[in-house]
């Protein structure tokens, strides 16, 4: 028979956790919420002479709204992000599902060749991915040497499509990894007991293994779909002035154009459709499990 714990020792037990979480607790608040709140704050203020004014205005949002460059650019970044998590689902998909399908120790270097990758530097990975689609790089030397093209393909590089191509490769293991480790999680009686019932292999992956792995496949696409949509890095370095991004104006306002303001608005708009598409996708998520 169990014994009701004490009322003082159980808010010592509560005392105690929470001074194990403070730390914790105090980083997230000064390192997230508080630069959130600042950045809510700038979105109010306004730049004159070069100044920035501290005074409630509307002038950002307004300026966003009635002037059309802005919302076009960010709905082709929206498009962009789409894209770059269907290409990456169609690619990592079948990648996560034939190492799930390995066993010992082959499947855990199959997985390390994924991490691989996210052990080096996100801007290393973007020069390399430069190096490949550049004039002289990997892809247009090969060409040349089997004698398919006489001179560099000029749309490799610094505009939308390396944008495009170069974040489909670099982002892809956030793709797999969410969706592997769903794969991982179905037990393998289900699908033995769909085969022993007389389902064929397609039958078996389509009504067992992929709705099973649809929270997987959620999370990945919930990953790409947002780094995408903040990205300025690989604008900046493989898009060119052809190029152009969301998260590439945001960080011209904050940089070139010296406009923290209007910079912070268009944070803080990304900021709302990145958290519309957490809520969609954990909605998604939830309706899936019922």
């Amino acid at each position: 028979m169990k014994t009701a714990m004490p009322s003082g020792r159980r808010a010592h037990s509560r005392l105690e956790m929470s001074l194990l979480f403070l730390p914790t607790s105090l980083w997230l608040f000064l390192f997230i919420v508080v630069p959130l709140v600042m950045f809510f704050i700038y979105s109010f203020w306004t730049v004159k002479d070069e100044f920035i004014v501290k005074g409630f205005s509307l002038a950002n949002y307004i300026r966003f709204f009635t002037n059309g460059v802005y919302p076009e650019l960010l709905w082709r970044t929206f498009v962009l992000a789409l894209g770059v998590s269907v290409i990456t689902f169609a690619m990592g998909y079948p990648l996560a599902l034939f190492i799930s399908r390995k066993s010992g120790r082959t499947r855990s270097i199959l997985y390390m060749a994924v991490l691989i990758p996210l052990l080096t530097s996100y801007i290393v990975r973007i020069y390399a991915m430069r190096l490949i689609l550049g004039s002289n790089g990997l892809i247009n030397n090969l060409l040349m040497m089997v004698g398919l093209i006489h001179e560099p393909l000029p749309f490799l590089l610094f505009n939308l499509f390396s944008i495009f191509l170069t974040l489909c490769v670099i982002l892809a293991p956030f793709m797999v990894m969410p969706i592997f480790s769903s794969l991982e999680k179905i037990p393998r009686s289900l699908v033995e007991a769909s085969r022993d019932l007389g389902a064929s292999e397609f039958e078996t992956f389509w009504r067992v293994i992929f709705p099973l792995s649809l929270p997987g496949v959620i999370a990945g696409f919930m990953f790409i779909f947002i780094l995408t949509l903040g990205d300025f890095l690989t604008p900046i370095l493989v898009g060119g002035t052809q190029g152009m991004t969301f998260g590439k104006i945001i960080q011209m306002n904050f940089g070139i154009a010296y406009d923290w303001p209007f910079g912070s608005s268009l944070s803080v708009l990304l900021l709302i459709l990145s958290l519309l598409i957490v809520l969609i996708s954990s909605r998604f998520g939830a309706l899936r499990e019922i």
